[in-house]
């Protein structure tokens, strides 16, 4: 069965040390639970925030490190799940029933199969 990869790209997150609203992941906890009754879910995590983060650009043959945090908050992912659908429509179906909040998004994107690959 294919997969996809659901990124939750987040409208922001909570200053860093700040806990998460406990209402908020209990939502998430509980949208996770319908996706493993399901028999869909095959991966999930959230991300740190981002100051905790690095990225590695390559130019030139060249990596180069930028510690976070970024500027570009349209550009962080949050979290991401991994799941197995039958098709794309019932990938996205699977992201509009998530307890999101106002402004965040769902990227939803099958995962890249290769020759030979029976996953």
């Amino acid at each position: 069965m294919p997969r996809y990869m659901m990124l939750m790209h987040p409208a922001d997150f909570p200053a860093a040390g700040d806990p998460l609203p406990a209402d908020s992941v209990a939502k998430m906890m509980q949208f996770n639970e319908e996706l493993v009754q399901a028999g869909v879910l095959l991966s999930a995590d959230g991300l740190d925030q981002p100051e905790t983060g690095s990225r590695v650009r390559f130019e030139g043959g060249r990596p180069t490190v930028t510690d976070g945090p970024f500027t570009e908050a349209k550009e962080l992912i949050g979290g991401y799940w991994i799941i197995q659908a039958s098709s794309q429509e019932e990938a996205v179906e699977w992201a509009r029933r998530c307890p999101a909040e106002d402004g965040d998004m769902i990227e939803v994107r099958p995962i890249q199969r290769y020759p030979g690959d029976d996953a």
